[in-house]
């Protein structure tokens, strides 16, 4: 059997990689979302197991100490992980697997798995990607603006990535996503044929 992608969307917070992600599962099923570990607290209308796992910051830093994660990071004063195991056994089920990360992770992953496919999502504009944030309504100003400035660093780094889609308009954006996973199936169910 043939072992899954590992597909990582990442991109700025507030553009839009969660609602993206739940779009495109509607048309490729069969992909299975890595769920991450976080301290930061639950938002409203976040279920645990499905969303994030939410845990304490001493479990979380118990199982950095326990090497269970792919990847980890502290981003806006809270820590995110990958539990490796999960996505590990997922691949060697032949499933492809998604992470929805941020810029630190999908680094961290990227240079530790090197047959992952990355893909970077961009705001239209940086208009957009305020008036993203702000409607949101789960920050405050001073986060909006730490958050913004982090933006402008993880979009200077976007060239680093496989490819990179414009958010604007979601069927769009999700049909090019999906386009592109499909055709990095085909590929490298070719190459590994030639093999």
């Amino acid at each position: 059997m043939k072992e899954g992608l590992l597909i990582i969307i990442s991109g700025p917070s507030g553009v839009g990689k969660d609602t993206v992600f739940k779009e495109l599962n509607k048309r490729l099923p069969d992909l299975r979302k890595s769920i991450s570990v976080t301290t930061r607290p639950m938002r409203e209308g976040e279920i645990n197991g499905r969303d994030y796992i939410f845990v304490e910051r001493k479990r979380f830093e118990q199982m950095i100490a326990e090497n269970r994660f792919l990847e980890w990071a502290s981003v806006h004063a809270n820590y995110y992980g990958t539990p490796a195991d999960e996505v590990m056994r997922l691949r060697g089920e032949g499933r492809d697997v998604v992470l929805v990360i941020d810029v630190q992770g999908a680094e961290k992953v990227a240079g530790a798995v090197s047959d992952a496919l990355t893909i970077f999502l961009v705001p239209p504009s940086r208009a957009e990607l305020v008036r993203r944030l702000t409607e949101r309504g789960t920050e405050n100003r001073q986060a909006i603006e730490r958050r913004l400035i982090e933006a402008d660093r993880e979009i200077a780094v976007s060239s680093a990535y496989d490819y990179i889609i414009v958010n604007d308009v979601m069927d769009k954006t999700v049909s090019e996503l999906a386009e592109i996973i499909q055709n990095e199936s085909r590929r490298r169910k070719r190459d590994d044929e030639e093999c």
